[in-house]
């Protein structure tokens, strides 16, 4: 067993006018963590979840706070087990208007996913997006339609909860490495698209990386997938090869990227913080190999680069 993901689509409909960021995966996030925390945080006068005693059985703490175990290598915390799917354009919303958004799951936290549903309930309560006149200074209100499992490597869809449903479903359609090799087997070894819908924003050598170079993003999303397979899996999800040195064999030959500078505002951190990156699509051509074809399709699964879980660093792969 390696690690395993699961995907969700939130589908809502706009209560009242609902206002985005340009790249609103920052304040889905940020709804549902407060959900989260106002739902079932039992010891709100913490200081923080790593100095809380509930801390190795809270469902808030796993999902948003993730430490690490005694004798565990890295930081104090391990990589958070989702990311955000930011909703697609437009950035305005009129009551009645749909707008959908995406959560990934890593490993065990789909055990969560009944306080997920619960969450998504509460940011009906406690709204999504920038606070408008029109609302009364609020943000504005949604009412959920539905959460469905998806398969980002197929058009599988499984309804789990709808308002006039009287039971929650268990998540199902779960993506493996079987998964990921049978859709890295289906793409064409001489050439693939990336096109990258939220910002990707790595840092090479100190410095942001302004213009798209392989071998970094390659080096990342290795690291990515190793670091997550540590904390939430079990066993090599990838094999133990140079993909640095498989990235030489690969070429850009069409760069139509561009950098695009966002900032999101923590209320938390009473500051902005950059979102930024670089969006649009790279053409790679040469020896695109099995082994960072798989690596290529796990990265549109767990994305890459710094602010993953806000929705940065999302793509998807192309042939061609």
């Amino acid at each position: 067993m390696t690690l395993t993901t699961h995907h969700l689509e939130f589908t809502a409909i706009a209560a009242t006018p609902v206002e985005l960021d340009a790249q609103a995966g920052a304040q889905v996030r940020g709804a549902l963590v407060e959900a989260l925390w106002g739902r079932f945080c039992a010891n709100q006068t913490a200081r923080s979840c790593g100095a809380c005693p509930l801390l190795r059985v809270c469902p808030v703490a796993a999902l948003v706070a993730p430490m690490r175990e005694k004798g565990e290598t890295g930081g104090e915390q391990r990589p958070r087990p989702y990311v955000v799917r930011p909703p697609d354009a437009p950035r305005r919303y009129a009551p009645g208007e749909e707008l959908r958004f995406g959560l990934g799951l890593f490993g065990p936290a789909a055990q969560l996913f009944p306080y997920v549903v619960m969450a998504a309930q509460g940011v009906e309560q406690g709204g999504m997006g920038r606070r408008l006149p029109a609302n009364g200074g609020q943000r504005g209100a949604l009412r959920l339609r539905e959460i469905a499992a998806v398969s980002p490597l197929s058009a599988d869809r499984q309804i789990l909860y709808r308002p006039d449903r009287p039971q929650v479903q268990s998540p199902g359609l779960p993506v493996c490495a079987a998964e990921v090799a049978a859709a890295a087997e289906t793409l064409p070894d001489d050439r693939l698209t990336l096109h990258f819908l939220s910002p990707l924003r790595l840092i090479e050598r100190g410095q942001l990386m302004h213009t798209f170079t392989l071998r970094p993003f390659v080096q990342r999303l290795k690291e990515r997938i190793d670091q997550l397979t540590a904390a939430y899996g079990e066993g090599p999800t990838l094999p133990h090869l140079d993909f640095a040195a498989l990235a030489e064999a690969v070429r850009v030959t069409h760069d139509d990227t561009r950098w695009v500078d966002l900032v999101n505002y923590s209320s938390r951190q009473q500051r902005g913080l950059p979102l930024g990156g670089l969006v649009g699509a790279v053409t790679l051509a040469g020896d695109v190999s099995p082994s960072l074809r798989e690596l290529l399709v796990w990265g549109s699964l767990i994305h890459v680069g710094k602010n993953c879980v806000k929705g940065d660093g999302w793509y998807r792969i192309l042939a061609g």
